[in-house]
């Protein structure tokens, strides 16, 4: 007897179809024969199969038993293909009716036990399955809760095999789960630990922390150690805007395909900070391995992606990054295959001036000789400079700031502010599909970021003036567009525009 039904397997965080085949019956030996290119851990779930069959109260196959993964030139991978292989098995058998299995897309592991446990990348299944105009999907449990915030797909969620064959026999409540009561949102300022009153003095720097998260634009600070470069980025997150929805399915996308549940790290409906030390590989910050999958920079798209120390990190790590911070995504290519991955996200970036840190403090005197210094800070590429729309100074803290009990502004009003400038963004972009003005395109420039006679003077002279590069143009009018946002002013203005320009300043002075 022939039994078929639909899975998927995982291509970067993307799901391709998978179809799962068993004809029992066969003449010859009484066992189960896995062919379409599996994997190793596909090629071991027949053993779990087995035993989930028999601790779940079935009988296993008593003739030979074909399992054919298809297409067969497509390599499967992981231990989703436990679940459809085992109704399979049963439906092969004649201990289940095989019709019922075609109009749903199945995947799940087993335990021996027969319980199911959660997969990788339960979303894009989902996605896939209303794409392939599915009945449904049914996914265990913990995947199941992912997948359910999708709309326009039913997600029913198995616990055990033995729930999905009462499930496909009629005996179990065939109810999805709904996925609204997952979609709560939290106040993030009630939940931080962190707030931006605790920051002492760094007036300036907190105002360009503001603009770069108001309008999603990388930023660098520059300053000597305990200047509070790393404690104000820490409380980044304090001030991130919420997102939408549909930006949310896609951070959810791609921590599900990683492997990581944001529902039980308990950070739903928020946007993902990534950290990574300055150690990372440059697969572990790109993506890649063996089996492609997203990095760091992909698992911040939609967030901010923290750099401390950046002149520590790998050349080679730092300059693989360059791509992706101009067009928003990074395409892998491997022998395995080719990949393409999201990976929009907000670079965050802290370095000293020089190795040991003094070089312009008045307070502390400099150790380090010039070719020292140019050594250090040849570790960061202009072309990878050049990427970075703000450049802020942050001098270390007066010893009177430092004394002063008095709380700064906190990270909810600044939040506020933020929310209701990416808001006028939103409403200006929404027929191109944009939500920040970091991500508007050349030709929206002319239309958005218009200047007068006289700020078009002062930019002539200041890139003059500063060497700056056609890409640096750009982001001068992308941030000043933004600091006019902030302001509710339609036009940008001349203090607005010389605003955006200081913070070029840090292109001719760690260019030695």
């Amino acid at each position: 007897m022939l039994a078929i039904t639909d899975s998927a397997t995982l291509q970067g965080v993307v799901a391709v179809p998978v179809t799962v085949e068993a004809n029992g019956g066969e003449k010859g030996e009484p066992r189960c024969v896995l062919v379409g290119l599996p994997d190793t851990a596909v090629k071991e779930s027949l053993d779990r199969i087995l035993s989930s069959l028999a601790n779940s109260g079935y009988s296993r196959p008593r003739t030979r038993v074909t399992i054919n993964l298809a297409p067969g030139d497509l390599r499967k991978e992981g231990v989703a293909f436990d679940l459809p292989i085992a109704l399979c098995l049963l439906a092969a058998t004649g201990q289940l009716p095989e019709d019922s299995l075609k109009d749903f897309l199945i995947a799940g592991e087993l335990a021996l036990s027969g319980e199911t446990r959660p997969i990788k990348g339960g979303l894009s299944m989902a996605m896939l399955a209303q794409k392939q105009g599915k009945k449904g999907v049914l996914l265990p449990s913990a995947s199941a809760q992912e997948a359910s915030l999708l709309q326009g797909i039913d997600v029913f969620s198995i616990g055990s095999l033995a729930e999905a064959v009462a499930f496909f026999n009629g005996e179990h409540s065939r109810v999805p789960i709904d996925g609204e009561k997952y979609q709560y949102r939290e106040a993030v300022d009630h939940l931080e630990e962190v707030d931006f009153s605790e920051v002492k003095g760094q007036a300036n720097v907190r105002r360009a922390v503001e603009i770069a998260v108001a309008g999603g634009h990388n930023l660098l600070m520059l300053g000597p150690p305990g200047s509070g470069k790393s404690m104000i980025a820490k409380r980044i997150p304090s001030i991130l805007p919420e997102p939408s929805m549909d930006e949310f399915l896609e951070i959810l996308n791609i921590h599900s395909a990683a492997g990581n549940s944001v529902l039980n790290e308990k950070k739903f409906f928020r946007r993902p900070v990534r950290s990574p030390h300055h150690t990372i590989s440059d697969v572990g910050l790109l993506g890649g391995g063996t089996i492609p999958g997203p990095g760091e920079i992909s698992l911040a798209h939609n967030g901010v992606l923290f750099l401390d120390e950046l002149p520590e990190f790998k050349r080679s790590a730092l300059e693989v990054m360059r791509q992706p911070l101009e067009d928003g995504e990074v395409t892998i290519s491997r022998s395995a295959g080719k990949i393409t991955l999201p990976s929009r996200f907000m670079l965050v970036a802290a370095m000293n001036p020089c190795p040991c840190g003094y070089l312009g403090d008045i307070t502390n005197d400099c150790r380090c000789s010039m070719p020292q210094i140019q050594r250090y800070r040849s570790r960061v590429s202009g072309p990878l400079l050049d990427r970075i729309d703000i450049h802020v100074e942050a001098p270390a803290v007066r010893v009177d700031d430092l004394q002063d009990n008095r709380l700064g502004e906190s990270s909810y009003d600044i939040r506020n502010r933020i929310q209701k400038c990416r808001a006028i963004q939103a409403k200006r972009y929404q027929e191109n599909k944009l939500l920040s003005n970091a991500n508007i395109t050349n030709k929206m420039l002319v239309k958005y970021c218009k200047i007068g006679t006289k700020e078009a003077a002062i930019l002539k002279r200041a890139m003059n003036e500063l060497s700056l590069s056609a890409r640096a143009y750009d982001k001068i009018l992308k941030v000043s567009r933004t600091i006019a946002d902030l302001a509710d002013s339609e036009n940008i203005e001349m203090n607005h525009l010389l605003e955006a320009i200081q913070y070029r300043s840090l292109d001719r002075s760690l260019i030695l």
